[in-house]
């Protein structure tokens, strides 16, 4: 159970965590295949260089000449065939082509079948998302119930930090609702 000292660090504490829950979200719909290219795509793939365990971005440059490919352009031409590996042994099922110095990722477009599996993974994801937002509100009612036990908080003042938790967390999860809905829209919207 978190502890908080007032009413108000407990619902400044709300906004901080609900607000990272809602980030961490966007980082994973960035990271959701829609058929576009886009180089978040590639954030979370790990190349080992070195004994290091990189990312694709410390390793080069990436840029989306057109819709339908990814470019990559290592700094050390010794990392080429690592990058396009892990590419590989990723599962996004990519097949990247090389030419020694260039990683060129095309991005094939999407069946139906795959699209409503990355809807239901987006479904998955977002309920993930929901479920954190509402540990949060139980976490930060506890806290406030606490300090109504202890004797620091008035009775009248923790229904109002409780109500105010609970705008906070519908909020909170508007915002997933409608980044996800968005992301939706643009995995089925066929090219």
């Amino acid at each position: 159970m978190t502890t908080v000292a007032t009413s108000k660090d407990a619902l400044a504490q709300a906004r901080q965590r609900m607000e990272k829950a809602v980030e961490d979200f966007r980082r994973e719909l960035a990271a959701l295949r829609t058929g576009r290219a886009n180089v978040g795509l590639l954030e979370h793939i790990r190349v080992d260089y070195h004994g290091s365990s990189l990312t694709i971005q410390q390793l080069g440059t990436l840029s989306v000449p057109d819709p339908t490919q990814i470019l990559i352009a290592p700094w050390d031409p010794a990392a080429v065939p690592l990058i396009d590996r892990a590419i590989r042994a990723s599962d996004l099922g990519l097949n990247p082509t090389t030419d020694g110095k260039l990683i060129r990722v095309p991005i094939p477009p999407l069946t139906e079948e795959r699209r409503k599996e990355l809807v239901r993974h987006l479904h998955k994801v977002l309920e993930n998302h929901r479920t954190a937002v509402r540990n949060i509100r139980r976490d930060l009612k506890e806290a406030i119930e606490k300090l109504e036990k202890e004797k620091k908080l008035s009775e009248d003042d923790r229904k109002r930090a409780l109500d105010e938790l609970d705008k906070i967390t519908q909020a909170e999860i508007k915002k997933l609702e409608e980044l996800s809905a968005a992301k939706e829209k643009e995995i089925l919207e066929l090219k």
